[in-house]
């Protein structure tokens, strides 16, 4: 995972159901928990693009349903502001499942476009991803 510099608006908080973009046999998934966040005492945890995160997988294959598993944000609705000024937001909010916490994908496909932030941070996602916005 490398630094981004976007100050990026976290737009999903602890709880939120989140569509995968991948083919990785999980279908949606809820966010518990954001890896690395520091923050005060009592605040609800929010994640935003390229974020590492926690999640339990509701729905999706059978063997995938009810495990725990990392992922990272890739697209979310919620606008946010790049370094250069322009404002980007995505029409939904989208998950790349992982298979470990160094940023392999589980998954060998992605539908859709993954953010420019994401690409970025974790190679591992830019080098399946075929559209970068």
């Amino acid at each position: 995972m490398q630094a981004i510099k976007a100050k990026i608006t976290k737009g999903l908080l602890a709880g939120s159901e989140i569509e995968t973009c991948d083919n990785s046999g999980a279908k949606t998934i809820r966010l518990f928990t954001v890896m690395g966040l520091k923050t005060v005492k009592g605040r609800m945890a929010s994640a935003g693009v390229g974020d590492l995160i926690m999640a339990s997988v509701r729905r999706g294959r059978p063997d995938m349903r009810k495990q725990v598993v990392y992922a990272v944000i890739v697209r979310q609705k919620k606008e946010y502001r790049r370094p250069d000024g322009m404002r980007i937001k995505f029409e939904d909010n989208a998950a790349v499942v992982l298979k470990d916490d160094k940023g392999n994908p589980k998954g060998t496909i992605f539908k859709g476009a993954i953010a420019k932030e994401a690409c970025d941070r974790w190679p591992g996602i830019a080098k399946i991803a075929s559209i970068v916005v």
